[in-house]
């Protein structure tokens, strides 16, 4: 019979752990490629990001360009008051929140949406087919996409007005693009159209994860489609969906500039002037370095306090937050 070894005294001596710094260096050796793969975003963000902080100063100075940052003299909350006190201020929130909360009501769900029906595509080719043209619109820029949809709603031959006066909806073509109630409908759908698709691959990613024997076992118990989708796919991501609601959530104060700036016209100034495009009509047009920042300072203060009540209250529902 063989009894088990008894360990001698030099194999019980105490090891004393790896100092952390060692720990932390031979772990960023071993990824040392996935490190690589994130220094331009971090380059990016330090020169873009975190190098212009201390220039938010100037939302406080009478700010000259001949003086300088620091000698510029100081000037209190003037700019904040003058933003506050401005003409357009209540119609620039108003745009601002109307348009990214129906872009957020709108967009959000939709990449869900579209991520649960590329799941029960089994098809394999199709399914990548589909997806693929569904992210090409990502790829195109503001200009072209909505230098697109300007020639389908345009008066003269534009494919949409022309269907509307052979049905009988319309017995002149409609201006779209210089009509102010027609503004909001397009940002959404533009918005929508581009996005849905790129947005939809981080919920693919989560669906990945699902184990198949829970739809094996409930198509056994008689669950259809529709039941999978509800009762174990949708659990399984929701862990994803309250992080991305938590970022979409802080964004409500940043509206898209890029689309934003083309769309807006001086006819549809009323609806489509946000405060992103006021920042750098006031900034870079008309020169009123201080109010331009005092206003994009505000405008990260709000965001900052929206993102940290959404985590909030994303956390009392007893999901994970960003912290």
């Amino acid at each position: 019979m063989n009894l088990p070894t008894i360990p001698d005294n030099q194999s019980l001596k105490y090891r004393e752990p790896k100092p952390v710094s060692k720990k932390l260096i031979s772990k960023l050796l071993a990824q040392k490629y996935l490190f690589l793969m994130l220094l331009p975003g971090l380059i990016w963000y330090i020169i873009f990001a975190y190098i212009p902080m201390p220039g938010v100063i100037i939302a406080f100075k009478e700010y000259s360009l001949s003086k300088g940052f620091f000698n510029s003299p100081w000037a209190g909350f003037k700019y904040f008051d003058q933003f506050f006190n401005g003409f357009f201020f209540w119609a620039l929130i108003r745009n601002t929140v109307v348009l990214s909360l129906l872009k957020l009501c709108i967009g959000f769900p939709a990449p869900i949406i579209l991520a649960l029906l590329f799941n029960e595509l089994h098809h394999a080719k199709f399914k990548r087919t589909i997806q693929t043209i569904s992210y090409l619109p990502h790829f195109i820029s503001w200009v072209i996409v909505l230098g697109i949809f300007f020639r389908i709603l345009s008066t003269d031959g534009g494919i949409f007005n022309r269907l509307l006066m052979n049905f009988g909806i319309a017995e002149k073509p409609i201006n779209f693009l210089s009509t102010s109630k027609y503004i909001w409908p397009i940002a959404v759908f533009t918005d929508l159209w581009k996005s849905v698709g790129y947005s939809s691959i981080i919920y693919l990613a989560s669906i990945s994860n699902v184990n198949p024997e829970l739809y094996e076992a409930s198509m056994i118990d008689g669950a259809g489609r529709l039941k999978q989708a509800v009762h174990i796919t949708l659990p399984v991501i929701r862990p994803t969906i309250a992080i991305l609601f938590i970022f979409a959530s802080g964004g409500i104060f940043s509206s898209n500039f890029d689309q934003m700036y083309i769309l807006g016209s001086p006819p549809v100034l009323d609806v489509a002037e946000v405060i992103d495009t006021y920042i750098y009509r006031i900034g870079l047009q008309n020169l009123q370095y201080s109010l331009s920042t005092a206003a994009s300072l505000l405008r990260s203060v709000i965001s900052l306090l929206l993102l940290i009540g959404t985590n909030m209250v994303v956390k009392a529902m007893g999901e994970g937050g960003i912290w």
